[in-house]
């Protein structure tokens, strides 16, 4: 077998074919290994999670996306995984690939837009969970927990990965990104009548290796740079290639935040 290439010895548009050609369907980052970083919080959110499961008995994951942490999850709390388990995703391609992984489970993948009510009668979940919604509907979430049952959930938060975005867009405003801050989501859950348990936030390291990770980090977490293309780009990543061949990777930040509440019994 052919050794690939080192990264530092390719072109600027072989790099950026390759991140164009790379399927994003998903939530599966491994491609991302030895090209691009990001620490992980603190708390473990999928092992967290699934300690949860093990104690539902009906659950509900928001925007699954292809279903990979709710897999993991689920394997880790077999066998005390609930009796009734649901995901739903907005994104066709992913919502294809969930219900493939997610089916030797038992669960089942409703296809449901992100903006959309829930699909689902009032108080029919013990646990609602999610991993980087794009935004808590927090009345609908409130609506489908039963009384006492927990939203347990896993955000980004403000600004986060802020340098490359302005990298492409130039300076934003602060006020851009209020709606992910956590005080912001806070008193939304509050306003929707759930409960806070627990908020953690914090701030992570990222580093790009190469221009093909940015171009399909870009073109996977579509919301950073909306409307990204290459050819839209192109003069801004050979700029940014030259820079990470001549100082090294490129260094941003994630921020995250987990949150948990819960329904109140009243």
């Amino acid at each position: 077998m052919k050794e690939p290439q080192p990264q530092h010895t390719r072109t600027f548009e072989d790099l950026v074919a390759e991140g164009a050609a790379v399927p994003t369907e998903g939530w599966d980052f491994s491609w991302f290994e030895g090209r691009a970083t990001e620490a992980r919080p603190s708390w473990g959110y999928a092992a967290s999670l699934a300690e949860r499961l093990s104690r539902s008995t009906a659950a509900l994951d928001i925007q699954t996306g292809g279903g990979e942490v709710l897999d993991f999850a689920l394997r880790r709390a077999a066998p005390e995984a609930p009796a009734l388990t649901v995901a739903t995703e907005g994104w066709p391609p992913n919502t294809a690939k969930a219900a493939a992984l997610l089916r030797p489970h038992g669960v089942a993948v409703v296809a449901s837009p992100e903006d959309a009510p829930l699909p689902f009668a009032d108080g029919t979940f013990d646990l609602v969970s999610s991993r980087h919604p794009v935004s808590p509907n927090w009345a609908e979430i409130a609506r489908v927990l039963e009384p006492g049952g927990t939203y347990f959930a896993q955000h980004v938060g403000p600004r986060s990965a802020f340098e490359l975005v302005e990298y492409f867009l130039g300076p934003l405003p602060q006020g851009q990104s209020a709606a992910r801050h956590p005080d912001r989501e806070r008193a939304d859950a509050e306003a929707a009548g759930l409960e806070i348990v627990d908020v953690r936030a914090e701030r992570l390291r990222m580093e790009f290796h190469d221009i093909a990770a940015v171009v399909h980090f870009l073109r996977k977490v579509v919301w950073m740079v909306p409307g990204f293309t290459v050819e839209a780009y192109r003069p801004r990543l050979r700029a940014l290639h030259e820079r990470i061949r001549t100082d090294g990777p490129f260094v941003a930040h994630s921020t995250r935040h987990l949150f948990e509440a819960r329904k109140s019994h009243t």
